[in-house]
């Protein structure tokens, strides 16, 4: 058994995305004796790439599966091209319409007057109603990845979040989507005039314990992958509450902290996505004097004005032993037990950073 793991680069330099493309079984042997999943899309352009990347290293015209975390544009718009494109035989999304009268009543005003909605819950609402309707048309199955989804296989598991959870969630959503957009406009105002920089270094760690993300973003699948004894984690934008959530799970069924061969930063290195608490939990105490496993994170091309990633949260993961590989523009692959690629070359993952934001990032 074997596995790789392909974050593709998604947007430029002022926005970012994720575009997942994996494959695992026996990667040297028949189509037949392996699974090709992609996890997000990334934008339309970003899906025109997975399924190009998909033809050219996995040889194939067929995912088995297709996850949407959840509806954010940079995370599911591609996932249309690729069910467009591509055969795919099951899709993984939340239908947020059937959980929530709220959502309901705005997926209705969507289809009569989308400018009476927010930016932001329309757009979310916009790419999970097209994503649903491409899926229709081509007739591909949808399910729900809520808590101990497993694949047919057992491979693949879902640790989050459970509908209850969920639920919750899209209530604050729709409460909070009549004042998103001039509290966004204030926060980044505001994050400008206070930012400053704090020193750290192996042993000095100023992560926050009480950061705090979206409710949309609480909404991400988290994905749990064992291949051949490897675990490998996949978090989309999930924040500091979901990914407590998912570790109770982990947990309950014997988890122990370092136990990830490969995990995928949350929301692009966000500071406001984890806490050394729950890095603790998940990764091991900071100290770790040698490599325990491989951490990924999408991000934009260089760009000293993006807030992604937070030197705070690459420094906090490669504090416990798993350095931090950015996209920045470039494919990233991590694998096990694959065939050679030619065009490919040792990835250097981000160094610790002594002199860190201070206040105001994302």
């Amino acid at each position: 058994m074997g596995y790789e793991i392909d974050f593709l680069p998604v947007g430029d330099e002022s926005s970012g995305g994720d575009a997942i493309a994996l494959r695992y079984g026996d990667l040297h042997g028949p189509r037949e004796q392996q699974t090709v999943m992609v996890i997000d899309g990334g934008y339309l352009d970003d899906g025109e790439a997975l399924v190009q990347h998909i033809r050219d290293y996995y040889k194939t015209g067929v995912v088995d599966l297709v996850v949407s975390t959840h509806p954010d544009r940079d995370h599911i718009n591609g996932l249309r091209v690729v069910l467009e494109q591509m055969t795919v035989k099951k899709l993984l999304m939340h239908l947020p319409w059937s959980h929530s009268a709220g959502m309901a009543r705005a997926r209705t005003l969507l289809s009569y007057n989308a400018r009476s909605l927010r930016t932001e819950l329309r757009d979310s609402l916009q790419g999970a109603t097209d994503l649903e309707e491409v899926a229709k048309a081509q007739g591909v199955p949808i399910e729900e990845p809520f808590l101990d989804w497993t694949s047919d296989d057992g491979v693949l598991r879902i640790l989050g979040p459970t509908e209850d959870y969920y639920r919750e969630l899209l209530a604050d959503i729709v409460e909070a989507s009549a004042t998103l957009e001039a509290k966004s406009s204030w926060e980044d105002t505001l994050r400008k005039l206070l930012a400053g920089t704090v020193y750290e270094d192996l042993d000095i760690e100023t992560l926050a314990e009480n950061a705090e993300t979206t409710a949309k973003n609480n909404t991400s699948a988290i994905c749990l992958l064992e291949v051949d004894g490897k675990k490998l984690l996949f978090t989309g934008d999930a924040g500091i509450p979901a990914l407590g959530q998912a570790l109770d799970v982990l947990e309950a069924d014997g988890f122990q902290p370092g136990d990830l061969k490969f995990v995928q930063v949350p929301h692009h290195g966000s500071r406001r996505n984890v806490s050394p608490s729950v890095l603790n939990r998940l990764l091991g105490p900071k100290g770790q004097s040698a490599k325990v496993g491989t951490a990924f994170a999408s991000v934009p091309k260089k760009n000293p004005e993006h807030k992604h990633p937070s030197k705070k949260t690459t420094n906090a993961f490669l504090r416990r032993g798993y350095p931090v590989h950015l996209t920045q523009g470039v494919s990233k692959w991590s694998y096990l037990n694959a065939p050679e690629r030619s065009g490919y070359s040792t990835s250097a993952p981000e160094p610790l950073h002594t002199s860190v934001e201070d206040s105001g990032d994302a």
